[in-house]
């Protein structure tokens, strides 16, 4: 195989940006077929993307034995269905986060995964980033010290209440649309956390439009994650680390290529990082490519899956939500 041809689950928003640009400039991506519950908006997306094949349902497109992969933008509580149902097809899977409904579901896609064989990869495109990648060298290095506290947020404004991101039915709510960034970029920074406690705003009784979480990580210091679809924070990406010898500030990690800014204090002494302007979607499909291709390990596989949606089930569970269930 030298390339990878891949089919969509549905003709979704995000597709376009995510896979289908990022495919005309990686080498060995193809997208050569979509399939959405009805062919006439299937057909219509595949003619204005110039995919070749459009099909009537998702089953449909799983069977065609020309596809190597799937990419699964769909509701989040189908997200685990059809990623099980990819992988009995033979199909490598790139699966739009948050990965599954809850963590008991990430178990059952993890294990399915690895008795596969095939590549499984959660879509947190801002981790292929070289930003991603040096956040992660400074907080190794030490250069901040002893760590003391770790915020991360995610906040934008979604006030359109009948959007499918606020369905329960649907594995909605703000920590999973985009508390989910919030929290992976947490454990990244800061390691694997304990939730101390949670406070939600609510769009209804179990859905969350706004939510803020304190944690505890193992080596002693702190955390915050906020997230919200609908608060008076209106637009919030950013995150902080401090140690006891300097801290780090970045605005803009989840999508640095429509701007971004790193500063580094040591002391008296504050320096600005910049970065690459290639857009995250990019960086995320050259590397699914070279993990079906090449078997070069992911940076989000479903181990990495199960840790996220374990920290976002305690999440709900300290803010009296319930976990949100498969649809």
């Amino acid at each position: 195989m030298e390339t990878v041809r891949i089919g969509v689950l549905g003709a979704a928003r995000i597709a376009p940006a995510a896979l289908i640009e990022p495919a005309r400039t990686v080498p060995g991506a193809e997208v050569v077929a979509v399939a959405a519950r009805d062919l006439s908006r299937a057909e219509d997306f595949a003619r204005r993307h110039g995919i070749r094949t459009a099909y009537r349902d998702y089953r449909a497109l799983l069977d065609d034995q020309r596809i190597d992969a799937i990419y699964n933008p769909l509701p989040n509580g189908l997200h685990g269905r059809w990623t099980l149902a990819a992988l009995e097809a033979g199909k490598h899977v790139l699966c739009e986060k948050p990965f599954t409904a809850n963590a008991e579901e990430a178990r059952t896609v993890a294990a399915a995964a690895k008795a596969s064989g095939l590549v499984v990869m959660e879509a947190f495109h801002y981790r292929y980033h070289p930003l991603a990648r040096r956040l992660r060298e400074l907080i190794l290095s030490g250069e901040l010290g002893t760590l003391r506290h770790v915020e991360t947020a995610m906040c934008f404004p979604l006030p359109v209440f009948s959007d499918i991101r606020y369905d329960y039915g649907l594995a909605g709510g703000a920590l999973m649309d985009a508390g989910c960034y919030a929290v992976h970029l947490a454990r990244l920074l800061g390691g694997e956390p304990e939730v101390i406690s949670a406070v939600a705003k609510l769009r209804d009784p179990r859905v969350d439009r706004a939510m803020t979480a304190e944690l505890r990580f193992p080596g002693g210091h702190t955390g915050t994650v906020r997230c919200s679809m609908w608060s008076r924070d209106v637009l919030r990406m950013s995150a902080r680390v401090v140690g006891d010898r300097g801290e780090l500030r970045v605005i803009n990690p989840y999508a640095p290529q429509y701007g971004h800014r790193l500063s580094v204090r040591i002391g008296d002494h504050r320096r600005v990082e910049r970065f690459s302007r290639r857009p995250t979607y990019a960086y995320q499909l050259s590397a699914f490519v070279a993990a079906v291709l090449d078997g070069v390990p992911p940076l989000t596989p479903p181990e990495d899956s199960i840790a996220s949606m374990t920290v976002i089930d305690a999440i709900y569970r300290a803010a009296g939500l319930p976990l949100r269930q498969p649809s």
